[in-house]
């Protein structure tokens, strides 16, 4: 198991970034016409699933890309070179998350130290879920 041309950390960021970035304006403008409110910060409307399904099923649909990857050019891909399917990004995303979340933000931090700081450059996430990022397209 070896990992090709491994994304870095700055290009990780980046790609978490501008998904960040189309995740908010999309769903905010379906809030906006469907209730009235782009955010409010206190209300979950159900637009707002919208962005679990895009981390989550955008991967497996499109060779490990999202639309925020595409553009910094990296995807995730399984360690041992194949596609990504749904399992593997519910337990990237979903499992990773509760993770974090129990260890209250630590493990993002110790995550992003070891994508900064390892050679394959593999957070917590892409060990739990065996992936990592690379900037190698498909073939």
């Amino acid at each position: 198991m070896e990992v090709h041309y491994p994304a870095s950390f700055r290009n990780r960021f980046l790609a978490s970034v501008l998904d960040f970035i189309i995740i908010f304006l999309v769903t905010g403008s379906i809030s906006y016409f469907l209730y009235g409110v782009f955010y409010d910060g206190e209300n979950y409307y159900p637009t707002d699933i919208l962005g679990l399904l895009y981390t989550l099923l955008l991967p497996v649909l499109w060779s490990g890309y999202t639309l925020g990857r595409r553009l910094a050019g990296n995807r995730i891909v399984r360690i041992d070179g194949r596609k990504v399917g749904i399992g593997t990004m519910i337990v990237r995303v979903l499992v990773a998350g509760c993770a974090y979340a129990l260890t209250l933000g630590i493990g993002l931090v110790v995550s992003a130290f070891m994508i900064g700081i390892r050679e394959d450059k593999r957070a917590i996430h892409d060990f739990i879920a065996p992936t990592y990022v690379t900037t190698k397209e498909p073939t």
